[in-house]
């Protein structure tokens, strides 16, 4: 047979898009909050108390 045919097939299925699970959500919805609560400790701490 000749290779000069055209075959005529169903188009690939597109993946659906990767979710996220609701508990690694949560987890960086804290760890984000635990880091910001860190980074303030830490500014202040380096700063000192605020002199009038």
């Amino acid at each position: 047979m000749s290779d000069n045919v055209i075959k005529f097939q169903r188009p690939p299925k597109p993946k659906p898009p990767r979710q996220t699970p609701p508990w690694l959500k949560r987890l960086l919805i804290g760890l984000g909050i635990a880091a910001f609560f860190v980074v303030a400790f830490v500014y202040f701490s380096l700063k000192g108390p605020a002199r009038p």
